[in-house]
């Protein structure tokens, strides 16, 4: 962290001069300059009182927004492959947010593990092949462009009920997979 120039900074956003700045906190304009151009380091209780006059704290001043992370690539996908199911976590530890997306690709017969009731909904879209969703022992048949959605109260899982590869888009809330 720079010091001086984020200290440079606050006082510019108050529209304070250097003097203007020193004055309240019984300092020299000098001292001031030297701080913003890392000529000098403060002593803990002057950086406290600097602070104050900027309307701030130690703690505001030395926290670091980190930036959320928006895009994701496919090298940076989990890939887990198993008797003809490949899932793909498409959002890297998506197990810490609201809801947890997969990208999974059945082979032909292919199946999922049998999911236990939870908490939750899920929701998913076929982007290629057919599936069926199978919930309580009902099958419901989902297509190439078509949507399931369902709450996860029941026991489910999906198959490939088609000839060829199936692969679907897999959304659970709250994380589940």
């Amino acid at each position: 962290m720079e010091l001086g120039a984020k200290l440079k900074d606050m006082r510019q956003q108050k529209n304070l001069t250097q003097e203007e700045l020193a004055d309240r906190c019984e300092l020299t304009k000098g001292y001031i300059s030297q701080l913003e151009n890392d000529l000098t380091s403060p002593s803990i209780a002057t950086l406290v009182d600097i602070l104050n006059a900027l309307g701030s704290n130690l703690s505001d001043f030395f926290h670091e927004e980190t930036e959320e992370k928006i895009v994701f690539s496919e090298a940076e996908y989990i890939e887990k492959n198993t008797d003809g199911v490949c899932i793909n976590w498409v959002i890297p530890n998506a197990q810490k947010n609201r809801m947890e997306p997969l990208l999974v690709e059945l082979s032909p017969g292919g199946a999922t593990e049998p999911d236990v009731p939870h908490e939750g909904e899920e929701f998913g879209f076929v982007l290629e092949g057919r599936i069926a969703v199978i919930r309580a022992d009902k099958q419901y048949p989902v297509k190439k462009g078509e949507s399931f959605y369902y709450t996860a109260d029941k026991e489910h899982y999906i198959v490939n009920k088609g000839k060829s590869r199936a692969r679907f888009l897999w959304v659970s809330t709250p994380p589940n997979f």
